[in-house]
C-alpha cells in the first residue's frame, strides 16, 4: 500500500515554557535542538505496526547539547521545553540531574533508577543525554536499569600483523622503566622478554598450606598454565599504583587495549581481575575519570555489578566507588574491598567492620560457608541464608545494616619458591604499614570500628594498632577501635615453619613463615608490646582456636595453632572443633562461630549502633 504523505523537519526550541521566541534568533543561542517528524497530511488511512512505531520514536527523539559561542551567555540548556506531557519526566528528571544542588542531583538519579515503566527509547535518551556524573550514580544504584547504559565505543582496530598479546607487550614496553621497585621490574622483565612456555616453567613447583584450597598441593613436576597476556597484566596493575604511569597508559591506548583484553577473556576471571585492578587504580586519579568514562567502562562495571559472582561485582563496586565522587569521599586503593554497602544507599552507615586474612588468604573466599564450594557451582546465589560465598557480605549486611564492611587483600607465600615475586620479601612490620596506609586512605578510623581477623592477619592487626598509636595523624583509628575477634592468630608462634621435613610441601620458607616460628624475636617483641598497649584501652578482645589438625597433602597431619599459642592473654578463648582453616567459616547462619561473633559485633557496637 502507498502512502501519501509528507513530512517536515521541525526545529522547536526545547524549553517549560510556551513563551514565543525572540525575533532574530539565531543558531548560536539555540542551546539544544529537538528533531521530530510530524505527518502532516495524509490522504488514505494507514495502519502502523507498533514496533515500527516505537522504532521510529528512538531514532526521531535525539538530544544534542551544543555550546554557545558567546563566552558572555550562560544558557540552560533546559530552560525552554517544548515537549509532548508524557515525556516531561524524563527531561525533568535529567533537567534535575544537572542542578547546582547537590541534594537535588542525587534526588534525580535516585527516582531514574527507581522507574522502571519507561519505553526503551526513554532510557536511551537517559543514555545519551546524562552527563558522567549521572551516570556514575546510575552505575552505582541497584535498582537501575542497564538500558540506561549505552554500548561502549567501537575499539579501534589492531595494527596489521599484531595481536592482543603483542599490543600487550608494547603498552608495557611504553611505561617509565626508571625508579621501579623489584617486583615492577621482575613482572614487567619477565612479561617483555620470556616466552609462555619459560614463563610457566619457571611458575612451576608447589602451592601448598593456605586459606583458598588446602588439602590440595601441586607436586614440582605439574607447571601451571602462565601467559605471557598474565604476566604483562601482572606487571601492569603495579604499574598503575603509579599516578605518572597511570597518565601513560592513558595516553597510550591502554583503556582500550584492556578493554579488548577483557571481552576476551570473559571465561577468564584471573584476567578480568587484574584488568580491573588497573581501572580501579586509574579510577584514583580524579583527572583521568572523563576519559574512563568515554572508554566505556562504566557500562561495563554497571553490568559486572549485577554479577552473581562476589569476585566481579566487588572489583566493579571499587572502580565506581573511585569513580563516583558525588557521594563517596573515601579512596579504595588495590587491595581494598567494600562488600557492603555496595550501591549508593539511604542507611547511615555508623560503624565499619574490617576483615583481614590470613597466610595465603584471599578477600573473599577466606571468608565463605565451610564445606560448600560444590554447591557454589550448582547454584550460586541461589539462597544466601542457606549458602554463602562470603558470609561477611550476605549474613552480617543483613543482620547489620548500618556497618560499613570492608575486606583487604594482600599477597602472601609459604615459600620463597612460589612467592609471586621472588624479590617482594615484605615482614609483618612493612606490610602492617602499607595496610595501615591503604585503609586510612578508605576513611578507617573516622567511624567506630570492629577488626576482625584470621590467622596471620590477626598480627597484622596488632602491629597496624601498634603503628598507629606512634602517629598522631592515626590517633583517631586507636580511639574509633571498638573490638576485635582473632580467628586461631599465632600470637605465641606456629610450628608451621617446623615443617619443611618433606620439601614436596615446603621448600624454603618465606619471610612470613619464618616470622611466625615460635622462637621469632619479632613475634615476642609484637605481643609484649602489644599487651603493654591494649592495658589501659577500652576496646573488647575475643579469640577463637581450632581444636582439630589441619591436613597437608595426604601425609603431613599438623596442628597449626594450638590453644596456648591462641591465648592473647586478654578477652575470652574459645576452643571451636575445627581445623585451622575452617575455623572463620561458619557451617551454616545459625551455626555458634557466626551467631557468637555476631554478638560480638552487636556488644561491641551497642552505642554507636543505637545513636
Amino acid at each position: 500500500m502507498s502512502l501519501a504523505a509528507y513530512c517536515v523537519i521541525c526545529c522547536r526550541r526545547i524549553g517549560t515554557s510556551t513563551s514565543p521566541p525572540k525575533s532574530g534568533t539565531h543558531w548560536r543561542d539555540i542551546s539544544s535542538l529537538f528533531l521530530t517528524y510530524e505527518v502532516l497530511a495524509l490522504k488514505k488511512a494507514v495502519t502502523l505496526d507498533t514496533q515500527v512505531v516505537e522504532r521510529e520514536k528512538m531514532k526521531s527523539y535525539i538530544y544534542v547539547q551544543t555550546v554557545s559561542l558567546d563566552k558572555g551567555e550562560n544558557h540552560d540548556p533546559f530552560s525552554t521545553v517544548d515537549i509532548e506531557d508524557h515525556e516531561c519526566a524524563v527531561w525533568l528528571l535529567l533537567r534535575k540531574s544537572k542542578s547546582d544542588d547537590k541534594t537535588t542531583r542525587l534526588e534525580a538519579v535516585r527516582e531514574m533508577s527507581e522507574t522502571h515503566h519507561w519505553h526503551d527509547y526513554q532510557y536511551r535518551i537517559i543514555a545519551q543525554a546524562c552527563d558522567p556524573k549521572t551516570l556514575i550514580g546510575l552505575a552505582r544504584s541497584k535498582e537501575s536499569d542497564l538500558r540506561f547504559f549505552l554500548l561502549p565505543p567501537p575499539l579501534p582496530s589492531l595494527k596489521e600483523d599484531s595481536s592482543t598479546e603483542e599490543e600487550l607487550r608494547q603498552l608495557l614496553a611504553s611505561l617509565p622503566q626508571t625508579e621501579l621497585d623489584e617486583c615492577i621490574q621482575y613482572f614487567t622483565s619477565l612479561a617483555l622478554s620470556e616466552s609462555s612456555q619459560s614463563l610457566a616453567a619457571q611458575k612451576g613447583g608447589l602451592w601448598c598450606f593456605g586459606g583458598n584450597g588446602l588439602p590440595y598441593a601441586e607436586s614440582f613436576g605439574e607447571v601451571p598454565s602462565a601467559t605471557v597476556e598474565m604476566f604483562c597484566l601482572e606487571a601492569i596493575v603495579k604499574h598503575s599504583e603509579i599516578s605518572t604511569h597511570c597518565d601513560k597508559i592513558e595516553a597510550n591506548g591502554g583503556l582500550q587495549l584492556l578493554q579488548r583484553l577483557y571481552q576476551l577473556h570473559k571465561d577468564c576471571p584471573k584476567v578480568q581481575r587484574n584488568i580491573m585492578r588497573v581501572i580501579g587504580n586509574m579510577a584514583l586519579n580524579e583527572h583521568l575519570h572523563s576519559s574512563i568514562v568515554r572508554s566505556g567502562w562504566v557500562s561495563i562495571m554497571a553490568e559486572a555489578m549485577k554479577s552473581p559472582h562476589i569476585m566481579e561485582s566487588s572489583h566493579a563496586a571499587r572502580i565506581l566507588a573511585n569513580l563516583d565522587r558525588e557521594t563517596v569521599q573515601e579512596k579504595y586503593q588495590d587491595g581494598v574491598y567494600v562488600l557492603h554497602p555496595q550501591y549508593r544507599t539511604s542507611q547511615p552507615i555508623k560503624a565499619d567492620v574490617l576483615f583481614i586474612h590470613g597466610l595465603m588468604g584471599a578477600a573473599f573466599k577466606t571468608w565463605r560457608q565451610q564445606d560448600s564450594e560444590q554447591a557454589v557451582i550448582e547454584k550460586p546465589m541461589e539462597d544466601e541464608d542457606r549458602y554463602t560465598t562470603c558470609w561477611p557480605k550476605t549474613w552480617l549486611a543483613k543482620d547489620c545494616p548500618a556497618l560499613r564492611i570492608i575486606s583487604v587483600e594482600y599477597d602472601t607465600s609459604l615459600s620463597d619458591w612460589r612467592a609471586r615475586c621472588p624479590m617482594e620479601r615484605k615482614s609483618i612490620a612493612f606490610r602492617s604499614n602499607e595496610l595501615l596506609r591503604k585503609l586510612r586512605a578508605a576513611g578507617v578510623g573516622d567511624r567506630p570500628v570492629v577488626w576482625i581477623s584470621h590467622s596471620m592477619g590477626g598480627l597484622l592487626v596488632k602491629k597496624m594498632l601498634l603503628e598507629a598509636s606512634a602517629k598522631p595523624e592515626m590517633s583517631t583509628v586507636i580511639n574509633n577501635t571498638r573490638g576485635i575477634i582473632f580467628y586461631s592468630v599465632p600470637h605465641h608462634g606456629s610450628r608451621l615453619a617446623e615443617y619443611s621435613v618433606n620439601i614436596r610441601y615446603l621448600l624454603f620458607p618465606s619471610l612470613e613463615v619464618k616470622e611466625l616460628s615460635k622462637d621469632s624475636p619479632a613475634l615476642k617483641t609484637l605481643q609484649d608490646d602489644f599487651l603493654e598497649f591494649a592495658k589501659d584501652k577500652n576496646f573488647q578482645v575475643l579469640n577463637f582456636v581450632e581444636t582439630l589438625p589441619t591436613y597437608i597433602g595426604s601425609m603431613i597431619k599438623l596442628h597449626v595453632v594450638p590453644v596456648e599459642s591462641a591465648d592473647l592473654g586478654i578477652g575470652d578463648l574459645i576452643p571451636v572443633d575445627v581445623n585451622h582453616l575452617n575455623i572463620c567459616k561458619p557451617k551454616k547462619k545459625d551455626a555458634f562461630l557466626y551467631q557468637r561473633t555476631l554478638q560480638f559485633i552487636r556488644e561491641a557496637l551497642a552505642k554507636d549502633l543505637e545513636n
